[in-house]
């Protein structure tokens, strides 16, 4: 084991069998999916647990929203956050969003998406909402725009937009 600098930081993270959780949701409408996972009735799925995120809420269905703090381990070089936690969770609410129109045994991944960062994430910006809103669900298309927040100021962070494909599970 490397001993740590002064300077230097750790973080252990853990995470449920994602094969389990897959499983778990295969039965269940999108929106019952969603639904459990936001209430903790079902483990969150890694990527969740390695950037410390959580889906906090699904309004309805076709809108999503994920909240997070970022902290030090989501630093780029220059010492702001990373864009990329900003797009992990935009793209997290967009495609949540989406998947809670979707059917038992029906599924979803994102084909495209496009961000557009408005400020700078600081260790001063606190804790931060990204909601997800589907904008049209085809039988194989769907698209859905995002917008993430600052908590305490309200201001824009950044936005986006995606195109799902939807496609039966297995």
């Amino acid at each position: 084991m490397t001993q740590l600098t002064d300077t230097e930081r750790e973080l252990t993270v853990s995470w449920s069998d994602p094969a389990a959780l897959a499983q778990a949701g295969m039965g269940m409408s999108g929106l019952e999916y969603m639904r459990a996972l936001a209430a903790g009735e079902l483990p969150a799925p890694p990527i969740a647990r390695l950037m410390g995120f959580d889906l906090v809420k699904v309004i309805e269905e076709g809108r999503a929203v994920f909240a997070c703090t970022p902290g030090e381990q989501h630093f780029n070089p220059i010492g702001v956050v990373h864009g990329g936690l900003a797009m992990t969770l935009l793209d997290s609410a967009m495609g949540c969003a989406v998947h809670t129109t979707l059917p038992a045994g029906m599924a979803y991944t994102s084909l495209e998406v496009k961000v557009n960062f408005v400020r700078p994430i600081t260790a001063t910006t606190g804790p931060v909402q990204a909601e997800g809103t589907v904008v049209h669900r085809g039988s194989r298309v769907a698209t859905a725009e995002g917008r993430l927040v600052a908590e305490a100021s309200g201001k824009l962070l950044a936005h986006a937009s995606t195109t799902c494909m939807v496609m039966p599970l297995g």
